[in-house]
């Protein structure tokens, strides 16, 4: 048996995966560990005065906290929060199409930064890392945006936009970094801190 195969399988923990977001259970389950989904509705307000990575390393912890029951020895939670960060400013998920519209014309053909924590939490230890890429937006018609929003309701998501739907597809021009951090799991370094964990 390939020794990938013998870690998937003798993982010493059985993972607990507390996030709602479609995207992040897709890419964990990608990895090829099996998990318990455990979705946790954590107040999502942060200290106005942090920065950058800052808010999902912070966020990602208090969603941990926020987990409802006691972690056995052999359980791991896996927590996440994903924000995107354009000049000097978090844009968090839009309330509705204005304020969709208003982020999308905001990083309309401007380079802005997504930010990723993860914690990971047993019952004894906890530890807590991010990753951030840089994406480039061509400048967006106005057109473009109304027509992303009205078909792809991307209102769950940081900043108004999944970098895997339609206005991925035909508005940016790079990303510098890893696509799964902006799609909200930076999976490299999540199989990496498992590893270590």
């Amino acid at each position: 048996m390939n020794s990938i195969d013998n870690l998937l399988k003798e993982f010493p923990y059985k993972i607990i995966l507390g996030s709602g977001s479609p995207r992040r259970q897709e890419l964990l389950k990608s990895l090829g560990f099996e998990y318990r989904l455990m979705p946790i509705n954590a107040d999502e307000s942060f200290p106005s005065d942090l920065q950058a990575q800052e808010i999902p390393l912070y966020l990602a912890e208090k969603k941990a906290d926020a987990f409802p029951d006691e972690l056995k020895e052999n359980e791991l939670l896996i927590t996440a929060d994903t924000i995107v960060w354009c000049e000097g400013k978090v844009l968090n998920k839009p309330a509705n199409f204005k304020e969709g519209k208003i982020m999308l014309e905001t990083l309309s053909g401007k380079m802005h930064e997504v930010f990723t924590g993860v914690c990971l939490k047993s019952a004894n230890k906890q530890t807590v890392f991010f990753d951030a890429s840089k994406v480039y937006f061509k400048s967006l018609k106005n057109e473009e945006i109304e027509y992303y929003l009205t078909n792809y309701n991307p209102y769950d998501k940081a900043g108004g936009y999944g970098v895997q739907d339609w206005i991925g597809y035909i508005g940016i021009d790079k990303i510098e970094g890893s696509f799964y951090n902006v799609m909200g799991l930076p999976v490299k370094e999540l199989f990496e801190e498992l590893i270590k964990f």
